[in-house]
């Protein structure tokens, strides 16, 4: 019985043996199988690391105001009783824009002119008889006293019907009215805001570090998000003798022509300065760079040797790079790469250091300095 027992354990543990065995040359097979395997090269585009020249700008945001710019007001209080323009048109310096009641100073005026007229006619008379000393010096001084003051109160009455008479004080364009026809408004009462359009000054602060780089002349790009795509230029014109204590910076006026008059007094622009100097720069797509906290970095693609110096393919290089300004699809690379090398420009965040690449720049997109998409 015993006998028995012992042949079974042994057939059972030499049969455990044999499968262990087969299991074990299976794996060991199966290692040298992926010791030998090679993946397939991935598909990557590229694009050269290109030398260029950019232009120096300073940027900042700015402002516009008008060159003039006015609430017309009343300085006589009266009732209106024409209204001479509609809103949002345009007027000529001079234009009547509001009339007030001057009936009672018109009758006035006729009558001070009267007496105007008269005292004339007595100084007159009173000059020829002084001449011929039929009277005397004080006659002739009361006479020439008397014109004087009824010509002073006949020139105050014109006064009062010429504040009364409101009329525009330079070209530009209307806002909305803020009187109605038979309304009495008071001295100082807002009848309507009245902007020149043309030209608009663009006012907008540089560092002090930067003071040394603008002068008047520089040309300005002006752009705003209430015109997309639109980018117009203009001079530099003025530029503040003082820097501002608190914060160090200087302001500087450009004159913007708006011969177009879309640009409006009071909109926040983006401001560009052109400096006469430009930069030679080595740029990259910036969807080549792989951004990460402890340094950004690039793959470099490098041709491969293979075996008896036949071409190898293609592999890349993990390299770490220092980064400028970017402008549209660029970016300045300051270190770490030459000029002509090959990077991989999309999908560097699916690769790693030494894999096998291909090459395809089918599907490439389009990379530009300045681009302007269509959904803009």
């Amino acid at each position: 019985m015993k006998k028995k027992i012992f042949l079974t354990i042994l057939g059972l543990l030499l049969i455990v043996g044999i499968l262990a065995g087969i299991k074990a040359l299976q794996i060991r097979a199966m290692i040298a199988q992926g010791k030998k395997f090679t993946p397939p090269p991935e598909i990557v585009t590229s694009a050269t690391v290109t030398a260029d020249f950019w232009e120096t700008m300073l940027t900042s945001v700015g402002s516009l105001d008008a060159v003039q710019g006015v609430v017309v007001t009343a300085e006589e209080t009266g009732k209106v009783v024409d209204i001479a323009f509609e809103a949002g048109s345009r007027v000529a310096a001079g234009d009547l824009l509001v009339q007030q009641d001057i009936s009672v100073e018109t009758a006035q005026l006729r009558s001070a002119e009267s007496a105007s007229d008269l005292a004339r006619i007595e100084f007159n008379r009173s000059r020829k008889l002084l001449a011929d000393k039929v009277i005397s010096q004080a006659d002739f001084d009361s006479a020439q006293a008397q014109l004087t003051q009824t010509t002073a109160q006949a020139d105050n009455f014109r006064a009062v019907i010429a504040k009364k008479t409101i009329r525009a004080p330079f070209s530009g364009r209307l806002g909305i009215r803020q009187v109605n026809l038979g309304q009495v408004i008071r001295e100082g009462d807002a009848i309507v805001n009245l902007q020149s359009m043309q030209p608009l000054f663009v006012n907008f602060l540089l560092p002090q570090q930067q003071l040394a780089q603008v002068h008047p002349g520089l040309t300005v790009r002006v752009s705003s998000d209430a015109l997309p795509g639109k980018i117009v230029t203009c001079p530099i014109t003025a530029i503040s003798p003082e820097v501002d204590a608190a914060t160090r910076n200087f302001r500087v006026q450009a004159t913007l022509a708006n011969e177009e008059e879309q640009f409006r007094a009071g909109m926040y622009v983006n401001v560009t300065v052109v400096l006469p100097a430009k930069e030679k720069v080595l740029i990259i797509p910036a969807t080549a760079v792989l951004y990460a906290p402890y340094s950004d970095s690039v793959f470099v693609i490098e041709d491969q040797k293979g075996e008896a110096g036949a071409p190898g393919g293609k592999t890349i290089r993990q390299q770490f790079v220092r980064l400028g300004e970017k402008r549209g699809d660029f970016v300045v690379v300051t270190s770490g790469l030459k000029g002509n090398e090959e990077v991989v420009s999309t999908g560097a965040f699916k690769l790693r250091n030494g894999q096998a690449v291909k090459v395809d720049n089918k599907l490439q997109p389009e990379f530009k300095v300045s681009p302007h998409p269509a959904e803009s």
